[in-house]
């Protein structure tokens, strides 16, 4: 596991360093129609933008600004979903900034009222959006919303901007935000520049005045500069003005653009990127410490105007000055060895997620909820995302959602298995989720596999050498093993593995000491570990090990603690695995082994309420080590 070097990063920082990779421009309008298209730049790294993904429905004038955190990009806040316009939208959408391209936008939450035109900025905790057009006139309103960006959800009211206007823009320091310019009818364009204190709640306050009245504007900042750039007049110009964000008073002239035009910024800690508008595909890059004109940087893949940017480096989300949050250093650290067990039943069917620090004994604490309801989901995960699959709602479902370890707060929808199945076992490497058997109506010996850093539908892998159901799985970095479960009228014995990059069918690894369901597997990088569970005709408290890259019989390793010892919920990082809950009794007990070793297991503490079934992950186990 890569360790965090505090002094490595605070030299990065002071040194204006920490300066964000990707930059994403989402929807808008190419002529004659609205888009719903995601691009992405590079940041720093000279060259044209690629299809990173789409937002969910074609549709324009989606907020103004830049905002996001260094995980979590906003591609929509409302916008107009028919050209020309008849209609505005409360939806906000997001995307994993750091996931892989061709990926599908998920629902936030709703703004406190459909609009078009927001201006929008946040720092690393919250994103603020002011003004906008509204029904049923496209009047402009004064109203400023907030959402809470770690979790999914509704927006809030903030308070109200000096001037109801619209399709002005923001940016941000980490602690204040601006809101420049807007207009407030199709040839009245306004030049206020309001302030807000992100971390509060309130009215904005005056800034001073933009350098001509103007709308839609590339806006990008750092810590301690904000710059806007073109904008309609209601002509396009090509001026960029610069404001100090911590003071007031009017914007400054800074240089020019390489063509007159509406756009959108991107930004890092040192440059501003202001990309497309007014029927133009151009890149132009802008640097915040020297006063000149922007230079070419590359090209968008397509024309876009009114369109919506987001970066993972914006002024807002500096990490020398975070506000209201400790480093991430402090509070937690990919890879660090956070465990959570989700859904399960107790009796009736849970959405809760809970939350455990594997190299520390000690009780769960409560992280969030799943978006639905599920028992019997498996588990996979990457170092960073948390995926659960399949289950029961009642009923067998194809559902899966994914968790942000970093991010404690509710699940969102990620697509769907192949098919829906009760009880099935997962694994996962690195950079693939795989779902082997379930339950529906009957065993079956389906495997599906996604690929975690994107959002999207399963895709068939191949099948279990036998249909079963309620099996064990778990994986090393290149292989994924699943152990027992229910085969027709009895339990299976076998152990069957597959090469987790690779697809087709799995492959004879041997045989259990005995035929079981309800069983549950974890792992180190080298051995893998699982429990029987229900050996007819009771629960077993055995535990059993294979060393992963071989193959053969398993091996006594020990036993669990009490007698609830079907269906656990098992996690681990590299050195230590955990079975949490269980059954027939249900209880909240959590037992732990050191992986290497061989003995019974010992007390590890409780989960916040008693539970069976759940899906357990984590940053840590054997499948994300080399």
């Amino acid at each position: 596991m890569a360790i965090w070097d505090i002094k490595e990063r605070n030299n990065l920082v002071r040194s204006n360093d920490v300066k964000g990779t990707r930059g994403l421009f989402s929807g808008g309008y190419t002529p004659p129609s609205n888009v719903k298209h995601i691009d992405m730049i590079t940041l720093e790294t000279q060259g044209s933008a690629v299809d990173f993904g789409d937002i969910t429905t074609v549709s324009n004038q989606l907020g103004g600004g830049n905002s996001g955190s260094s995980t979590r990009a906003f591609v929509r806040f409302g916008g107009e979903v028919s050209q020309p316009a008849s209609a505005y939208t409360s939806a906000a959408e997001t995307i994993d900034i750091k996931g892989g391209t061709g990926a599908i936008a998920q629902s936030f939450g709703d703004l406190t009222v459909g609009a078009s035109g927001k201006m929008v900025l946040s720092n690393h905790v919250r994103a603020c959006m002011g003004g906008g057009q509204i029904a049923p006139n496209g009047n402009p309103q004064n109203v400023i919303d907030y959402f809470t960006i770690a979790t999914f959800g509704d927006a809030a009211d903030f308070g109200d901007l000096t001037v109801a206007r619209a399709s002005g823009d923001g940016l941000a320091s980490p602690t204040r935000g601006i809101f420049c310019g807007g207009f407030v009818g199709p040839s009245t364009m306004k030049n206020e520049m309001d302030f807000i204190s992100i971390a509060s709640t309130g009215n904005a306050s005056d800034f001073g005045d933009l350098d001509t009245n103007k709308r839609h504007s590339a806006t990008g900042s750092n810590q301690t500069r904000g710059i806007i750039g073109g904008g309609q007049v209601p002509g396009t110009t090509t001026a960029m003005a610069h404001i100090t964000i911590a003071s007031t008073g009017n914007a400054v002239d800074f240089g020019d653009l390489t063509a007159a035009r509406q756009s959108q910024g991107v930004s890092n800690q040192v440059h501003m990127f202001a990309g497309g508008g007014s029927n133009t595909n151009t890149l132009d890059k802008i640097s915040f410490t020297n006063l000149a004109n922007s230079i070419d940087f590359g090209d968008l893949t397509r024309t876009y105007q009114v369109h919506l940017a987001a970066s993972d480096g914006h002024g807002g989300l500096n990490d020398s000055n975070y506000t209201g949050i400790q480093r991430p250093s402090v509070t937690y650290m990919p890879g660090s060895g956070r465990g959570l067990v989700a859904g399960g039943d107790s009796p009736s069917n849970l959405a809760t997620i809970d939350m455990l620090h594997i190299p520390t004994l000690g009780n769960a604490s409560d992280f969030g909820d799943l978006n639905a309801v599920q028992d019997g989901p498996a588990g996979s995960s990457s170092l960073t995302r948390a995926i659960a699959g399949g289950g029961n709602t009642p009923g067998a479902v194809n559902i899966i959602q994914t968790i942000e370890f970093a991010t404690q707060g509710n699940a969102s929808d990620f697509g769907d298995l192949t098919s829906a199945r009760d009880v099935p076992a997962g694994t996962s490497s690195t950079t693939r989720g795989v779902f082997g058997g379930g339950h529906s109506p009957a065993a079956v010996n389906v495997i599906d596999y996604i690929t975690i850093a994107s959002t999207g539908n399963a895709t068939d892998f191949g099948n279990l050498s036998q249909a079963r159901s309620n099996a064990a799985a778990f994986s090393s970095s290149t292989r994924g093993v699943f152990v027992n479960g229910w085969y027709s009228s009895s339990e299976a014995d076998v152990i069957d593995y597959i090469t987790t990059a690779s697809t087709g069918n799995a492959t004879d690894f041997g045989d259990a000491s005995s035929g079981s369901q309800g069983c549950r597997g974890l792992s180190s990088s080298t051995r893998g570990v699982y429990a029987l569970g229900y050996v007819n005709p009771a629960s077993n408290n055995t535990i059993e090990y294979i060393t992963i890259a071989s193959t053969g019989d398993a091996t006594d390793f020990g036993n669990l603690v009490g007698s609830s010892n079907n269906t656990k919920t098992p996690l681990s990082n590299n050195t230590r695995g955990i079975w949490a809950g269980g059954a027939p009794t249900r209880v909240a007990t959590i037992d732990f082994v050191t992986i290497a070793t061989t003995a019974n297991a010992a007390d590890f503490g409780d989960l916040t309420a008693v539970r069976n079934e759940g899906a357990g992950m984590s940053d840590s186990h054997g499948g994300l080590q080399t």
